[in-house]
C-alpha cells in the first residue's frame, strides 16, 4: 500500500478530509525548508506539497512567483529539494511527499533518472502544471517504472472527456482547480466549485482534492465539505516570507495551519 493509500484510507475510516500544504522548498530559506515541513505535520497537515522552483512560474501568482525567485537566488535546485525530502525522511516515513513544479527540470534530467532519484529520495508523487495529459505518456511510463505518481490537475474549464480520461488515469490524487487563473488570485465561487467537486468524485478512481483560492479557515472548510481534502499555497508561502530564522518560519508555519485543521475537522 502507497502513501497516498494508506493516508487517505485512515482519513476515510476516521471520517476525515486530508490538509495538504503547499511550500517552497528554500523559501524563506534553505535551512528552514525541512523544519517547516516537520511543522506543517505536527500541525496537522496529511501531505504536503513541496514546490520546486522555477524561473518561469506560468502557472503561479505573484505570492509564489516571488518564492521562487527567492529560492532560485540561494540555490534551490533539484538535488537540493531530493535532499530536503531525503532529510524529512529521517523523521517522518508515513506523509506523502509530492513535487510541484513545471516539466523543465524533469526534461534537464530525463524522466526515468528524475524519477529513480525522487523515489530514492523518498519522494511519492510529482505535479506537472505544464504537462498536458494528452502528451504525458512518455512521463507516464519512467514514472510507474519507478514507483513515481503523476498526480493530474482538472480544472473549471475541463471538458467531459478530459475529466474523465483524467478520472481514469489519475493517480496519487486528482487536484482540481478550483478556478481558472494563477494562484492566489481571489475569485473563488464555492457552489460552483463544489458541484464540480461532486461530479469529479463520483468518477475518480483516486481521491480528489481542491486548490486554488483557499487562503484561511473559512475558505478551507466550505471547499473540503465536497472535496477530499483542500491544498493552501499562496496564503502560507505569504505567511512564512519574512520569516527572520528556522525556529520563526517553523512557528509561522505551525500559526497558520493550525486553525484551518480545526476548522476542517469541525465541519
Amino acid at each position: 500500500m502507497s502513501r497516498f493509500e494508506k493516508t487517505f484510507a485512515e482519513l476515510r475510516a476516521a471520517g476525515r478530509k486530508a490538509l495538504i500544504p503547499f511550500v517552497t522548498a528554500g523559501d524563506p530559506s534553505l535551512e528552514a525548508t525541512v523544519p517547516v515541513m516537520h511543522a506543517l505535520v505536527g500541525a496537522g497537515a496529511d501531505a504536503i506539497e513541496l514546490g520546486v522552483a522555477f524561473s518561469d512560474p506560468m502557472a503561479d501568482g505573484p505570492v509564489i512567483q516571488r518564492s521562487s525567485e527567492r529560492a532560485l537566488a540561494r540555490g534551490a535546485g533539484t538535488g537540493y529539494v531530493f535532499e530536503c525530502v531525503r532529510e524529512f525522511r529521517r523523521r517522518d516515513a508515513g506523509t506523502p511527499v509530492v513535487l510541484m513544479g513545471y516539466l523543465n527540470p524533469v526534461e534537464i534530467r530525463g524522466a526515468a533518472r528524475f524519477a529513480e532519484e525522487a523515489v530514492a529520495a523518498g519522494v511519492d508523487g510529482v505535479l506537472l502544471v505544464d504537462l498536458p495529459p494528452e502528451e504525458a505518456s512518455e512521463f507516464q511510463r519512467a514514472f510507474n517504472a519507478a514507483g513515481l505518481a503523476l498526480v493530474m490537475l482538472a480544472s473549471p474549464t475541463t471538458s467531459d472527456a478530459r475529466a474523465a480520461m483524467l478520472s481514469a488515469s489519475a493517480q496519487g490524487y486528482l487536484y482540481y482547480v478550483s478556478y481558472a487563473g494563477v494562484t492566489g488570485a481571489d475569485r473563488l465561487d464555492t457552489g460552483a466549485a463544489g458541484r464540480r467537486l461532486q461530479q469529479l468524485r463520483t468518477s475518480a478512481k483516486v481521491p480528489v482534492v481542491a486548490g486554488f483560492g483557499i487562503k484561511d479557515a473559512t475558505s478551507a472548510a466550505v471547499m473540503a465539505a465536497d472535496a477530499d481534502g483542500v491544498v493552501v499555497g499562496s496564503a502560507l508561502v505569504s505567511a512564512l516570507a519574512d520569516a527572520t530564522g528556522v525556529e520563526d518560519a517553523a512557528a509561522r508555519a505551525k500559526a497558520f495551519l493550525v486553525p484551518l485543521r480545526e476548522a476542517i475537522d469541525a465541519a
